[in-house]
């Protein structure tokens, strides 16, 4: 190292230790000040709650100062006008001087972005730009570019790819992988920086191919808009939907990294409150349940709850002691149920009018019996005597004349009757979307009746025990179904708990003022002036007063509530999404502000997307902004050659991302004896293993093969991750390609690539997947003939 090379680097190294001391005095302040807090007493509700939210808001500020310990600055940029801008991922500043001196400016700021953008054609007042590579505290190594042409020499401020900051790049591609997910924040490319810092609002398509980078800038589009943003996405939260568990551990650390901690990550399978879904099912199945047509299915699967009797139904009460029998007609059902659908309201919302109607036609009955009734001649005499002022207030029901306080008595008297309440259980049960989809798939007799669009062969598909758990194709049917019984009414365990708590606290509140006003002097009740503890407070006030409220955060609240509104929805795979999950979308999304990252490509689902424009008509119409990744930066050219024959083959349209590297190490391919499979599988992967070191090896198997391959090489090889819950840190991974979606591997061996093709009517576009995985070598392995589309 030359002694100008040294002394940068000291100086750096100068700076960087002035950078760690503001922030350890920082997060040494904060700490102080949350002890602080938490040993403080309240002596009142609303000083323990604020105590509770400043703990709360200092947690968080620990939180993201530990997260930007490593990696705290990155990059520095020199101007012509002699300023010098660090670049970090956070914002500090020198706050003792008095005059906010910026000491490293957030990479989220504008003032950061010629960072990402300077070229030596186009250098945004930049003239020089630095990538300070660091471990731990310590700087390690400096990489300069200088974009003034006419001070560099002859080959100064070019680079190769006209990429920026190549050395940073290359050395962090050509890094071991994890099986964790890194930020690129020291690496963004000026494509990937539009995408990262655009306009909130909208919905904005990410089309990328393989190793574009597309998950990496989603997580800094992320990271950038709740910096941008705060205040409006911190209270509404933005949510990320991911593929599978597998993706989301994968990219778990990104965000952290970033200083956001407040972010919802999951899938599908996550998004309705109190469901868990990871039930398997065959593809087939789940594509009939992502066609749109199960909005209608739904539909006339609760219409044919809302019973309609075809003979009168007995109803046995008790009166006055006595046993009696009513009987309900199929007519007063039927106008009952009418006058309930005419409300507009939801299905369970809509009970109550159907509660009514039918207690007001049992109430009818009661009244004209009571007018058959001996005894009531004595009423009627004293009516037709002339004494009729005494009946003003009065109904005439058959032969009868009730005050109105009578036939209210009967009325209310009936509501509570157990008979009368499971008579309109069974005409127009209280349902929940579990209850309504699951007697869905349990019953040939309501698939028939509410899905006569579908094959019998398809209806069968469905059927189903109930128990099992759901799928992720269920979640969006539940969600449907909720709509339709609960409308916007949040349906999660929370809020049920919640509104359970309320009405006790109020009740409690209730008996207390009983108390304090029973407790009042008799000589109090007649002076006018008094006040009692009524007229200061009401019930609802004084038990709101008493709540001990929990201080989560938007993401935590909106995770548990259906009906919640996310400021931002990032998804990623979206092409994956089938049309009833778009729907459960949408509805999360009113706004539409929308980041929606895939490659058309590489739909495997069967109900996935085929074009953006098809997908999004129904929800944005054409008011949706196009952005393309167009360059590969985890894929080897060597590898991404083989592929493109895939792709091709799926569309010849499509032109493959350009790799911006070669590793000199071509793919290959062996056929072997069906009966050697597994024996050469495990050599292979010995082999593999050892050339990636302290890399990660991926093993993609087709599906059915899975279990009896994966088994095979874990007990041949210790650590080895088998199937949909293998942790990626573990030095080999068994997967199906499905759950290899989104993942990256240093060495990936692809087995039976014929059968992952006939597996799927979309069987091209999950070899294309496969193909793509690899950051440095590819291996394949295969008894049957390679697919046509495979030349290697």
């Amino acid at each position: 190292m030359s002694n100008d090379v040294e002394w940068e680097q000291g100086q750096e190294q100068v700076h960087l230790d002035l950078l760690y001391g503001h922030l350890d005095e920082m997060r040494e302040r904060a700490q102080a000040r949350l002890r602080e807090t938490r040993l403080s007493r309240g002596s009142t509700h609303q000083a323990m709650s604020e105590r509770d939210s400043m703990s709360a808001l200092l947690a968080d500020q620990i939180e993201r100062y530990d997260a930007v310990e490593n990696g705290l600055c990155f990059g520095r940029i020199d101007g012509f006008d002699g300023t010098t801008r660090y670049i970090g991922r956070i914002g500090l500043y020198d706050e003792k001087s008095g005059e906010h001196i910026p000491l490293l400016t957030d990479w989220r700021a504008p003032a950061s972005r010629p960072f990402y953008l300077a070229t030596a054609a186009s250098p945004e007042g930049v003239q020089r730009r630095r990538h300070i590579r660091t471990r731990g505290r310590k700087v390690t190594d400096l990489d300069d570019e200088v974009l003034d042409l006419d001070v560099a020499n002859v080959t100064a401020g070019k680079t190769l790819s006209g990429l920026a900051g190549e050395a940073t790049l290359m050395a962090a591609i050509k890094a071991k992988r994890t099986g964790r997910m890194s930020d690129i924040v020291e690496t963004i490319q000026a494509e990937q920086d539009v995408v990262i810092r655009s306009d909130l609002g909208g919905a904005l398509v990410v089309q990328g191919g393989p190793g574009t980078g597309k998950t990496a800038v989603a997580l800094h589009r992320a990271a950038y808009l709740l910096y941008t943003f705060r205040e409006l996405l911190e209270t509404r939260a933005v949510l990320i939907v991911g593929p599978n568990d597998t993706f989301l551990r994968y990219i778990s650390q990104v965000l952290p990294s970033l200083a956001e901690t407040g972010v919802l990550l999951c899938t599908v399978g996550d998004l309705f409150p109190g469901v868990t879904a990871r039930r398997e099912e065959p593809a087939v199945v789940a594509e009939i349940k992502g066609r749109l047509t199960f909005t209608d299915i739904l539909r006339k699967a609760l219409d044919d709850r809302q019973r309609q009797p075809t003979k009168r139904i007995p109803i046995e009460i008790d009166r006055d002691g006595n046993r009696e029998t009513l009987y309900l007609e199929p007519g007063e059902a039927r106008r009952a149920r009418n006058l309930a659908r005419a409300t507009k309201k939801p299905h369970n919302a809509a009970r109550a009018a159907f509660e009514k109607e039918i207690v007001e036609a049992l109430t009818t009955k009661i009244a004209e019996r009571i007018g058959d009734d001996p005894f009531a001649d004595i009423t009627r005499a004293a009516f037709e005597s002339g004494r009729k002022d005494d009946f003003a207030n009065a109904e005439d029901i058959g032969n009868n004349v009730l005050d109105q306080s009578d036939i209210a008595e009967i009325r209310k008297s009936l509501a509570k009757e157990p008979e009368v309440l499971a008579v309109c259980d069974w005409l127009w049960p209280v349902l929940t979307p579990q209850q309504l989809v699951a007697g869905l798939y349990a019953s040939p007799e309501r698939l028939d009746k509410a899905a006569p669009q579908l094959t019998g062969s398809e209806r069968a598909a469905l059927r189903r025990d109930p128990r099992g758990g759901w799928t992720a194709a269920d979640v969006p049917l539940l969600d449907e179904a909720a709509e339709l019984l609960d409308g916007d009414k949040p349906v999660s365990d929370e809020f049920v708990i919640e509104e359970r708590e309320r009405l006790a606290r109020r009740e409690y509140a209730e008996g207390a003022l009983q108390i304090l006003e029973g407790s009042r002097s008799l000589d109090d009740e007649e002076d006018p002036e008094y006040l009692a503890a009524t007229d200061l407070i009401d019930a609802a006030d004084l038990g709101e007063r008493q709540r001990v409220r929990s201080h989560v955060t938007a993401a935590q609240r909106a995770a548990a509530d259906r009906s919640w509104a996310f400021g931002h929805i990032i998804v990623d795979e979206a092409q994956e999404l089938s049309p009833m999950a778009w729907r459960l979308l949408m509805r999360r999304c009113p706004s539409r502000s929308l980041t929606l990252v895939g490659d058309v490509a590489q739909t495997g689902d069967l109900s996935g997307a085929a074009s953006w424009e098809t997908t999004l008509r129904p929800y944005v119409e054409n008011r949706w902004r196009l952005a393309e990744l167009t360059v590969n930066y985890r894929t080897p050219a060597e590898i991404m050659a083989v592929a493109a024959g895939v792709l091709a083959d799926i569309d010849p349209t499509m032109s493959p991302p350009r790799s911006v590297r070669e590793t000199g190490v071509p793919p290959w391919a062996e056929r072997i004896d069906p009966v050697k499979l597994t024996d050469r599988l495990v050599d292979a992967v010995r082999q593999e293993t050892a050339e990636a070191g302290d890399g990660r090896v991926g093993v993609l198997v087709p599906a059915g093969r899975v279990a009896d391959l994966g088994a095979a090489v874990a007990s041949a090889i210790g650590g080895t991750a088998v199937g949909a819950g293998a942790d990626l840190v573990s030095p080999v991974v068994v997967l199906t390609v499905k759950q290899a979606k989104g993942l990256e591997f240093d060495s990936v061996l692809l087995v039976e690539p014929d059968e992952i093709v006939k597996g799927s009517p979309r069987g091209a576009s999950d070899l294309y997947v496969a193909l793509t995985r690899a950051t440095q070598r590819l291996g394949i392995l295969h008894t049957k003939p390679l697919p046509p589309a495979v030349r290697l």
